[in-house]
């Protein structure tokens, strides 16, 4: 993305974002208006095929959405639980078919069945009250099971702030070389996806020169069937705002950024007026506590976007630039946010920091693997008796989660995609063989991720879940880069047809294809979409095998 637009979205800095005012503007209708819009690019200097370009990128932004009233998820999570076209008949029967959208996901896989009115999400059978809802009279019944096996880090109750608190302000009387080292010893890794090394990060954006440096928390939660972070957010929202002010007092960071994806707005409400408890108990603003440090929050609610989760488009996001992957090098410890060094962290990564600096590094070590330390949060969808969030000990056998945990299928299941839609389709065959770690589902060929799991029940097509991947990638892709943009939208062409029609695919077409996608895309969106894929075609040919020719 150009760097001089980055440069122009931050002469405001944070106090008047260019992103943030997009979403203002199209609060009463679904999307900006254009006058506005012209008014509002004059005063950040950006040019119209810009604000145009981010504008209709989003679901909640573009033209398309104006006059939206109600939105029906259309996440993997609620299409593979069968819900979602008897919860459509429903809610038509009260909004015109132009009032209806959809959004995706709504993390409320755990019961399915969900939809979003004027600002809150429903699920299970809160569509039995609608009548109620679109009076205001009557909130969501939601509730799902929390638990753990081991050390519960996450899922523990922390008390009341003032105490809380106690850890940072004793952080603060400590170096931040002191902090990092505590923070190396504990050999955390990043919890969205990648499983990066969280102090090699803050070390590098530390070495950067620079009065102006951001810690982003990349809460834009995107993977159906994954509400972990959103958990945190709602339950344990100190954890997370914590951490990121350990961050930053490590990296020499004053701003914090907590970027909440827009299909969350019960967490969007609870971050800000929990960080507003904090304004009120002193732990924000200049000198906190005497020590020189000083640290801000900046809550910004996304607009749809599932590649928002890639860092890189998540900071063009904030600048108001069209959410676009960013080529690397320079990596955002280097050149982030308005071209300012930056650490991007998905929520669970830093919630983890309270606990390691008040038990030290060794002792989260201790925790799980020599590779993958500390506890995982795992999201189980409807399909389990007992679904709901559930942390583990990291190495902690796959088995155990699904029948101790979760208690077991409800009804019979084939295969379960974990770590999102770019994670792996786990055959109920290869659950024996898989504990809760990132080196054990990449040694048999899957990826945790997440640790989101959104089961395929026996009596579901693979193909049509095959084509789904495909849709969804092609529908999120920043479009940036030709082997995503062009390679899914060519997969799920394939796919329908040979579905829908007496057309057998090319199998070394589609494995060709699968190639490009892996190995010619900018980000994981293209890049991961084929293992699921591969997944299924090497562990249900006998299924597939009636849509190809070989």
């Amino acid at each position: 993305m150009s760097k001089n637009l980055s440069d122009l979205s931050g002469r405001k800095g944070l106090s008047k974002n260019l992103f943030e005012e997009y979403g203002n503007l199209a609060t009463e209708t679904g999307t900006p208006d254009a006058v506005a819009l012209e008014k509002l690019r004059e005063e950040f200097l950006v040019g119209k095929s810009s604000v145009y370009g981010a504008v209709s990128f989003y679901d909640f932004l573009k033209p398309e959405n104006k006059g939206k009233k109600v939105y029906i998820c259309n996440g993997s999570s609620c299409m593979t639980a069968g819900t979602q076209d008897e919860l459509h008949s429903k809610i038509s029967a009260h909004y015109s078919a132009d009032e209806i959208g959809e959004m995706c996901c709504l993390g409320r896989c755990h019961e399915n069945a969900s939809f979003h009115i004027a600002g809150k999400n429903y699920s299970g059978n809160d569509i039995d009250d609608i009548e109620k809802i679109k009076s205001g009279n009557v909130g969501t019944k939601e509730k799902y099971n929390v638990g753990s096996i081991g050390t519960p880090i996450l899922t523990s109750e922390y008390g009341n702030i003032k105490d809380f608190y106690k850890i940072f302000t004793d952080c603060l009387t400590k170096t931040p070389e002191a902090l990092l080292a505590e923070l190396k010893d504990s050999g955390l890794r990043g919890r969205g996806g990648a499983g990066f090394s969280m102090a090699f990060k803050l070390e590098s954006c530390r070495n950067v020169a620079g009065d102006t440096k951001f810690i982003v928390c990349n809460a834009d939660e995107g993977d159906p069937g994954a509400y972990s972070d959103r958990y945190i957010m709602e339950q344990r929202p100190h954890t997370m705002l914590m951490g990121m002010m350990i961050a930053g007092y490590i990296t020499g960071a004053q701003h914090g950024v907590v970027y909440i994806r827009g299909e969350y707005p019960e967490s969007v409400n609870i971050v800000t007026e929990e960080i507003s408890k904090l304004q009120n108990e002193n732990l924000l603003g200049e000198n906190i506590k005497g020590s020189g440090f000083a640290f801000n929050f900046k809550v910004i609610k996304a607009q749809g976007a599932y590649i928002c989760g890639e860092e890189t488009a998540l900071l063009s996001s904030v600048e108001g630039q069209r959410p676009e992957v960013r080529v690397r090098p320079p990596y955002p410890t280097q050149q982030g946010l308005f071209n300012k060094p930056t650490v991007v962290n998905n929520v669970e990564t830093l919630a983890n920091l309270p606990f390691i600096m008040q038990h030290g590094g060794k002792t989260f070590a201790a925790i799980g693997t020599a590779k993958s330390s500390g506890t995982k949060l795992i999201s189980l969808d409807g399909y389990f008796n007992r679904p709901g969030i559930y942390e583990v000990d990291m190495g902690t056998p796959l088995s155990k989660v699904i029948n101790d945990l979760g208690k077991g299928f409800r009804t019979p299941v084939k295969a379960m995609h974990i770590g999102g839609p770019l994670g792996g389709l786990v055959p109920v065959s290869k659950i024996d063989n898989l504990t809760v770690d990132f080196d054990s589902f990449a040694r048999e060929g899957f990826l945790l991720g997440h640790a989101s799991v959104v089961c395929i029940p026996e009596n579901y097509p693979l193909i049509a879940y095959i084509e789904h991947l495909f849709r969804f990638t092609a529908h999120e892709s920043c479009g940036k880069c030709f082997p995503c943009r062009l390679g899914s939208t060519r997969g799920y062409e394939m796919v329908e047809k040979a579905r829908t029609e007496s057309y057998k695919m090319d199998y070394t077409l589609m494995t060709d294809l699968l190639e490009t996608l892996e190995t010619g895309s900018l980000c994981a969106l293209g890049g991961g979409l084929p293992l699921p894929i591969k997944n299924a075609l090497k562990y249900f040919d006998a299924e597939l095998s009636e849509y190809f020719v070989k």
